[in-house]
């Protein structure tokens, strides 16, 4: 039986209107209710997740951040926490200054961005969470952060990222969450580390848990799970590399997941 089910967030748990229905709810509640742990994995910011985590009743540590952070709902105990290398946060943000780029940090769970723009109020109404101007941003990169985030063009974002690889090196990990955003962390925060970080703290082997996502940045749970699967709305690259494909998030795909492997129904 699978005893850790991951689950992304955005485009994976809830459907396109923002909403985890009715029916993937009932799933969720049948999984854990069969004694399964159902778990959040996602590349929003903690005070993010949570929300959506505490509306769907569960109690249990969830992985923010891409995996930076894992933090437990009931008493908000920090049990995993990889910050971006102060080295490599330095060099990021002289490039992005020296190339005109929108970079945002996160520290202690706040957003911040260097100037008011359009760039940031979108994400923040996509993310359903405040943001805060610092123009003095250099003294932010001097503080830890689990995350920092590129917002801009898809194929520029594709052109840079292997830039940054060079320039930030080994210490960091980068991946696109959305089209639009780039995304630079520890190197071991990723969504594949909290996996394993998470199966060892529950006491279970990793090939009992099951990890669900729609994005390049889910590839490294999908890889490290017992079980991995790509939505049917997800990017062809994760199909390929997925165990199982389900439907998609506007199809209860993760509710067709859980029935089929955690509940045992067949459709």
């Amino acid at each position: 039986m699978y005893k850790l089910v991951a689950i992304d967030i955005d485009d994976t748990l809830i459907n396109d209107d923002k909403e985890v229905t009715p029916a993937t709810q009932k799933a969720l509640e049948q999984a854990v209710a069969k004694g399964a742990v159902v778990t959040l994995a996602t590349g929003r910011a903690y005070a993010s997740a949570q929300a959506v985590a505490r509306q769907t009743g569960l109690n249990v540590p969830i992985i923010t951040y891409q995996g930076a952070l894992v933090k437990n709902l009931l008493d908000e105990q920090v049990l995993y926490e990889r910050y971006v290398p102060k080295d490599a946060a330095r060099k990021l943000f002289e490039y992005c200054i020296e190339h005109n780029l929108h970079l945002q940090t996160y520290i202690d769970d706040k957003l911040y961005a260097r100037e008011e723009n359009q760039k940031i109020i979108d994400y923040t109404i996509l993310n359903k969470t405040k943001y805060y101007i610092e123009p003095d941003f250099s003294k932010l990169v001097e503080q830890p952060t689990p995350k920092m985030l590129i917002i801009d063009e898809p194929d520029y974002l594709d052109e840079i990222a292997p830039v940054l690889r060079e320039l930030l090196g080994e210490g960091v990990h980068i991946t696109k969450s959305k089209p639009h955003f780039l995304e630079i962390m520890h190197h071991e925060g990723t969504k594949g580390h909290a996996l394993k970080f998470l199966a060892a703290h529950f006491g279970c082997d990793l090939s009992e848990t099951i990890a669900i996502g729609d994005s390049w940045n889910d590839h490294e749970m999908l890889e490290a799970a017992g079980l991995g699967v790509a939505m049917g709305n997800a990017i062809p690259a994760l199909k390929e590399i997925a165990d199982y494909v389900t439907v998609s998030n506007n199809e209860d795909g993760v509710k067709q997941v859980i029935d089929k492997f955690v509940l045992g129904i067949e459709a």
